[in-house]
């Protein structure tokens, strides 16, 4: 039996501000058409400035994500589905990284996964490797409809096959499939780097989180937290989303993102 998203206007006044802290996806959350439009980013700076801590959970590269934590009003970031957590120190000045795997393990499984790429790329067509590959410290994300058109729903079926069937983990987001040899994802780096940096428990303390998404890589974070939004677009992948969002808002991309934003900050 489906699941219902319930709308956003149904997100209750006292849940809204037991709210600690936002955890957000990247791309086509808080993004719209591929770019940062400038109501999203106020709404992270007007979330930041209420006291409310934001940390992008993203699939976004280790070099993207350097950039996000250094430059954006943000408590930190996880990256690369849960390969990686940082958090600038601004007081003394200095980048704060965890990494699920030493260096050794990540450049071994760097070498299975280039193996893994001429295989995909071969036996796809149409399909590539993401245009941020070289800034990835973790993982192989093969692009099917950011920088390349858009690839059917049996492409993307068949990459994910081919990741699986050499023993990799493979994760559909909105633009790409993410590959990866490891026992994580965005859940289980959040919840350790939440612990780390702040203290902060994601199962006892579950109704002080907020997470908003948009698509399947997202789907541990929507079945854990009650409070799951997904930005309208998530529609567009429901069908391979196990656990949909509690909420879904009105608009889709960043505009849903600072719609969530405005509930939020109206009880504060």
């Amino acid at each position: 039996m489906a699941i219902r998203m319930r709308p956003l206007e149904e997100f209750e006044t006292e849940a809204r501000r037991r709210v600690r802290f936002v955890l957000t996806d990247i791309d086509d959350t808080i993004t719209t058409d591929g770019r940062l439009p400038a109501a999203s980013y106020a709404a992270i700076e007007r979330l930041d400035a209420a006291g409310l801590l934001v940390v992008p959970v993203t699939g976004r590269p280790a070099g993207w994500c350097d950039l996000i934590a250094r430059m954006w009003p943000v408590a930190g970031v996880v990256g690369e589905n849960g390969a990686l957590a940082f958090r600038y120190d601004r007081t003394a000045r200095r980048m704060d990284r965890i990494w699920w795997k030493s260096e050794t393990e990540r450049a071994a499984d760097r070498a299975r996964l280039e193996a893994l790429r001429l295989r995909i790329l071969s036996e796809v067509p149409g399909s590539a490797v993401a245009a941020d590959q070289a800034y990835r410290e973790a993982d192989l994300a093969i692009d099917f409809c950011e920088d390349v058109a858009p690839l059917d729903e049996s492409a993307i079926d068949r990459i994910v096959t081919l990741f699986e069937a050499a023993g990799a983990v493979a994760k559909v987001s909105s633009i790409h499939v993410n590959g990866w040899y490891g026992a994580y994802d965005k859940l289980t780096m959040a919840r350790r780097f939440l612990a780390d940096s702040f203290d902060a428990d994601i199962d006892a303390e579950n109704a002080g989180f907020v997470f908003a998404g948009d698509s399947p890589n997202d789907a541990p974070m929507f079945a854990h937290f009650i409070n799951s939004v997904g930005v309208a677009n998530v529609r567009e992948t429901i069908d391979r989303i196990a656990t949909p969002p509690a909420y879904v808002t009105t608009a889709a991309g960043g505009k849903g993102f600072a719609e969530l934003a405005e509930k939020l900050l109206a009880v504060r």
